[in-house]
């Protein structure tokens, strides 16, 4: 095998790598942010569970994260929650470099 074949090998593992990383952790947002908003919407017991899987659901709507938003944003609206949309973004932000934090952690322990 040449070097550059060997090459090819390593940047094809490290982009299906990549491409896991995002998954797990996008689903791991998903779950953060699932709790976190079925909390403000006075959702508890197993319908937090449900809430999440709703949301995991609403996730393979469209590519990129804006379905889970607009899932989001509605039931808020809904239920009267008075959250900002720079609040709820900021929310789906932060809870996606806690999952990636939490993923890396698990990596390494």
């Amino acid at each position: 095998m040449t070097t550059f074949d060997e090459r090819e090998k390593s940047f094809e593992k490290k982009f299906a790598l990549d491409q896991e990383l995002k998954f797990r952790a996008k689903q791991r947002r998903n779950r953060l942010l699932g709790t976190w908003a079925a909390a403000k919407l006075a959702i508890t017991g197993p319908g937090v569970d449900e809430y999440v899987k709703a949301l995991r659901k609403a996730d393979l709507t469209m590519k990129g994260d804006e379905d889970v938003f607009q899932k989001v944003r509605k039931d808020f609206d809904a239920k009267g929650v008075a959250v900002s949309d720079a609040e709820l973004r900021r929310a789906m932000a932060d809870f996606l470099a806690q999952a990636v934090a939490q993923i890396e952690g698990e990596r390494k322990g």
